[in-house]
Order: structure tokens, then C-alpha cells, then sequence
């Protein structure tokens, strides 16, 4: 999901190389825009407690970033995953292979996810009222290079999940997470 904030229009929009292109290119200077390079892929990990991210292979966002010269800026919310329980099936269950058949076919994953209802103790598709604290780092400026090799966009991807991993680290004892839990990169 990508979300231009100076555009009078603001919302989200699709990440095709075509939008991010547009969005880069033909709003003028001074626009951010926002990716969550997760996706939806990383709705699998998301359950209350856990760090992990999907970003081992989710290198577009930075060749982009290189083709435009756009800064890459590390930021991570705390708490956020603490929003909503997830039920995980049984693994090799019926429930749990449809998942995967399913997720194998549309790219995406059908949870079943909950939260709070509109009563005291009941359970609904609400958030929990929990705190989520976004933290960011300072700025990878990247070089404008409008073809970048594998092996430019590999230092720049590995730049940035080192300084999410720091942010990470700095960050998590603030929020209520222990000192020996890490950031799992997936």
C-alpha cells in the first residue's frame, strides 16, 4: 500500500512500478510516499508479541528508491501487532493447507483474525485498545542510478534492514519488549 501525503488527493494506492513511477516523478518535489514492503504476506506473522517482518527478498522498494533517488527512511511501530489475535490452524490441518492453497494462488493469506467488540469483554474485528508507537530512524540517501545492478540494490536492501534492525534494538526496551528479543527479518 502506498500513501502520498502531499497530494491533494491523499490515500492509497497501488505499488505497481507504474504508481510508485507517477508518484515520484509527477507530483513535483517535497512528496513522501509510504510503502509497507511487507505486505500482505506479512499477515501470516502477525500475531501479538512476535517481530517479524517480510523483507528478506522484498528488494523492489529499494531498486525504486535508486531510481529515483529517494531516500529510504528505517521505521518501525511498536505495539502494532498487539492490535489483533490471530487463530493459527492446526499446521498440515484442513484449515491451515487451504490457507496455503490459497495464499499459493491469490498471494494472498486468509487469516482469522479478532479483536474487541463494541461491549466490555466481548470480541469482535475492532483493534484492541493498545498503544502503537512509531519510531524512525534518520535517512539512507541513496544515489540517483536509473538502472541499478543486483549488487547495488543488495547493499542498499542490507543498509536498510541493518538500521531498521538498530532502530529495533534502540527502541524495543522503551515499549515494554525484553533486551534479548530481536527483529526477525523473514
Amino acid at each position: 500500500m502506498a500513501f502520498d501525503w502531499k497530494a491533494p488527493e491523499r490515500g492509497a494506492c497501488s505499488v505497481s512500478c507504474s504508481s510508485i513511477d507517477f508518484l515520484l516523478t509527477h507530483k513535483g518535489t517535497g512528496n513522501m510516499l509510504i510503502l509497507i514492503p511487507g505486505g500482505l504476506a506479512e499477515c501470516e506473522y502477525s500475531i501479538p508479541g512476535s517481530n517479524t517482518l517480510f523483507l528478506k527478498k522484498r528488494t523492489g522498494f529499494v531498486y525504486k528508491a535508486l531510481q529515483h533517488g529517494a531516500a529510504l527512511i528505517p521505521t518501525y511501530a511498536f505495539g502494532e501487532t498487539d492490535l489483533y489475535d490471530q487463530h493459527i490452524f492446526h499446521p498440515g490441518g484442513l484449515v491451515n493447507c487451504f490457507q496455503k492453497l490459497f495464499r499459493r494462488l491469490t498471494h494472498i493469506y486468509p487469516c482469522a483474525f479478532y479483536g474487541r467488540g463494541f461491549t466490555e469483554n466481548s470480541w469482535g474485528l475492532l483493534p484492541y485498545a493498545r498503544p502503537v508507537t512509531t519510531v524512525v530512524r534518520k535517512p539512507i540517501f541513496v544515489p540517483k542510478i536509473e538502472q541499478p545492478s543486483k549488487d547495488i540494490v543488495a547493499q542498499y536492501h542490507t543498509l536498510y534492514i541493518d538500521a531498521l534492525r538498530k532502530l529495533f534494538d534502540e527502541h524495543k526496551t522503551k515499549y515494554g519488549m525484553s533486551e534479548t528479543q530481536e527483529l526477525v527479518i523473514n
